[in-house]
């Protein structure tokens, strides 16, 4: 099968997470990705100033190129408007106002290649009281009501543990660009597409905000409760061993429990026979099942649940996670021989093609060094000599 997206350029201007997840998708499904960093990395690259390569870096940034460009040096000013103008998409996650400081906002940049798609993410967008906010993940996450939500109702609020504000704006700021390049097909106009992090992660409240417009006010906080404390057992149960998710996600699913519990009685308990009484009663329901959870261990406890339909999971650890066989098998967990970190292991790609000719190969390569593709994208995409690339490192503008 054809990459679907082969013969697309992205000038890529990422940073951090949001930015480069984006272009890490766009790179999987085979558009040529330029990674456009400053003289000494993008940010994330200088975490590990020696190696230039944590690991966090590897992982979102296979199947790139990397040039380095100085922005506000008159010829790495020039070079990036002569990759704009043969590329099909320029992507930013700087803060706004940025690029426009610059002079490359999308008005110049429409100026320059008017097929262009503009891609910018922020913290929280280019208009609103709210504009002007420094934003990274942890703070989003705080204005955003993710932290309010999240952890015990008489403990302080806790951010959740992953940076799910960067990677689910990067997904929407994916999905932006795919649809305006489909638009592009369509009219042959080229257009700005934007996502604030803020608006992406919004939606994820959804349970929260349901409890809080049927029921009139605010829910506490829930730890691992329903958000909208309306669905019992809902929660997380000890076993012998860790811990496990348990979820009656519907009303057949509590007489199925009772039964692989060996507690026929609790279906005909008056105070547990619809959803909305167990969500009464929750406290009582946590009881029940925790008492039971505790007798197996976690894989024990799978097995039967599972075999029985209900909804369960394990709470893996991050030792566990980063081996996991379905992972593993689904290509998510990668390993590979990088040039210079060695063997190692980085993100597959999520996003899935098949035909009834087979899946589409999608293969991972090593993130690469900071300028790496100077040469091969200068002389060969741009048409100077390897003597203009000398000078040019020897002015500081690559």
């Amino acid at each position: 099968m054809q990459q679907p997206l082969a013969g697309y350029r992205i000038i890529d201007l990422g940073q951090i997470y949001n930015g480069p997840y984006c272009s890490l998708l766009l790179a999987f499904l085979g558009a040529e990705v330029i990674k456009v960093e400053p003289l000494q990395g993008e940010i994330v690259r200088q975490r590990d100033p020696v190696s230039r390569m944590p690991h966090p870096y590897l992982m979102l940034n296979s199947n790139k190129k990397s040039v380095t460009l100085n922005l506000k040096h008159p010829q790495g000013a020039a070079l990036l408007r002569e990759l704009v103008a043969q590329g099909d998409v320029v992507l930013e996650n700087f803060a706004v106002g940025v690029m426009e400081r610059l002079g490359f906002g999308y008005e110049a940049l429409h100026a320059i290649n008017p097929k262009i798609i503009y891609a910018s993410s922020s913290g929280y967008g280019r208009g609103g009281p709210y504009a002007h906010y420094s934003a990274m993940d942890l703070t989003v996450q705080a204005v955003a009501g993710v932290m309010a939500l999240t952890g015990y109702p008489n403990d302080p609020p806790v951010k959740a543990g992953p940076a799910v504000s960067d990677f689910i704006a990067g997904i929407h700021l994916y999905a932006a660009i795919v649809t305006a390049l489909l638009r592009r097909e369509r009219t042959g106009e080229g257009c700005m597409v934007e996502v604030a992090m803020h608006d992406a992660i919004y939606p994820t409240l959804t349970s929260n905000l349901g409890a809080y417009y049927d029921k009139g006010g605010v829910v506490p906080r829930t730890a691992n409760r329903h958000g909208g404390l309306a669905i019992a057992p809902y929660n997380t149960y000890a076993t012998s061993d860790g811990w496990m998710a348990i979820f009656c996600a519907s009303e057949s699913h509590w007489p199925l429990l009772c039964t692989v519990m060996g507690r026929d009685d609790l279906r005909d308990d008056a105070r547990f026979a619809t959803n909305a009484l167990r969500a009464k009663h929750m406290d009582e329901v946590d009881a029940l099942v925790s008492a039971w959870t505790q007798q197996y261990t976690r894989e024990a406890l799978t097995d039967l649940l599972t075999t029985a339909g209900m909804p369960c999971g394990p709470v893996l650890t991050l030792d566990e996670v980063a081996s996991d066989p379905n992972l593993t098998h689904r290509q998510m967990i990668v390993e590979l021989d990088h040039p210079v970190k060695g063997r190692v292991k980085v993100i597959g790609c999520p996003l899935k093609f098949f035909t009834t000719d087979g899946a589409l190969q999608i293969d991972v390569l090593p993130a690469p060094s900071l300028g790496q593709h100077n040469h091969e994208v200068y002389t060969t995409l741009l048409g100077y000599t390897p003597a203009d690339l000398a000078r040019w490192h020897a002015d500081g503008a690559i």
